[in-house]
């Protein structure tokens, strides 16, 4: 019997206790427990404490940095440089939280050669935990080559950002004929070593039988109720970035409690009451 103040399920992702870093064997391990749990994108010290002491277990350093953080239309432009510090960053600011980079546009695509110096970057420069590549069949062989180093791997399949130019723009993947496809590709990935997929805007049915067909988990954005976990960009789940998806629900209104702060402070500053004299040294 245990007292009322024992953790129950100190092993759960979300709401666990744990004095150390959560691992690749820590998913699987919820996968066979049918636990569900969140994932975040982090890009800073702050946010990926905040997010850390609140029990996210998964914080993914995303190429979406390329809008939210450094101004860019799309994802593609965004270099391993530019995300190394970030992914750093968020490493020493946290404790328990697995911390998954987001490999960018051009920096594996070219061979699985590649892809391992980009990873080996990510992991002994910023101390990622694991790395995530976008596509399927395609990078099967990077994905052998970086499991094989001992580099954890997180898939990607729907909607792909890095490949919006060739997809004509950010739409729904694998509705009809198509979704066989994205079956076919998430076992192939299984199957090559990566120990989770995200799914990315796949209509609802598709993305459960993905999931119920897969022994990994499945993260879905836009891929409905149906996967063993979600991600969302945390800008977007805090009410920050002024357009968001259909799938994108607002948890906070932060645009407008900055704005409202902001404006105070300003209207302080103006009239000369700021700093007062409890904020001022004698």
């Amino acid at each position: 019997m245990t007292s009322a103040s024992t953790p129950q399920h100190t092993s759960a992702l979300y709401g666990g206790t744990a004095n150390r870093r959560i691992t690749v064997r820590d998913i699987a391990q919820a996968k066979s427990r049918g636990e569900r749990w969140p994932m975040l994108t982090a890009y800073d010290a702050l946010t990926g404490r905040v997010f850390d002491e609140a029990g996210i277990p998964v914080l993914l350093v995303g190429d979406s940095a390329a809008m939210v953080v450094y101004g860019y239309d799309s994802t593609v432009p965004v270099t391993v440089d530019e995300l190394l510090p970030l992914t750093g960053a968020v490493v020493r600011a946290t404790k328990r939280a697995m911390v998954v980079a987001d490999l960018p546009f051009g920096s594996y695509q070219s061979s699985p050669e590649q892809a391992l110096a980009s990873s080996a970057r990510f992991m002994k420069e910023a101390g990622a935990h694991a790395v995530k590549l976008e596509g399927g069949r395609r990078v099967v062989p990077h994905v052998e080559t970086l499991v094989a180093a001992g580099v954890p791997v997180m898939g990607h399949l729907g909607l792909t950002p890095q490949s919006i130019n060739t997809l004509g723009g950010y739409r729904v993947q694998g509705r009809g004929d198509s979704g066989h496809t994205l079956l076919s590709d998430a076992k192939e990935l299984e199957h090559a070593g990566v120990f989770a997929i995200v799914l990315e805007c796949v209509p609802s049915e598709l993305a459960t039988q993905i999931t119920e067909h897969l022994s990994i988990p499945t993260i879905g954005i836009g891929a409905g109720n149906g996967t063993d976990a979600q991600v969302l960009v945390w800008q977007d789940m805090a009410g920050l970035t002024p357009h968001t998806a259909k799938f994108v629900k607002t948890y906070a209104a932060m645009a407008q409690t900055l704005s409202d702060a902001a404006g105070e402070f300003a209207s302080e500053v103006v009239a000369g009451t700021f700093p007062d004299e409890e904020h001022s040294y004698s």
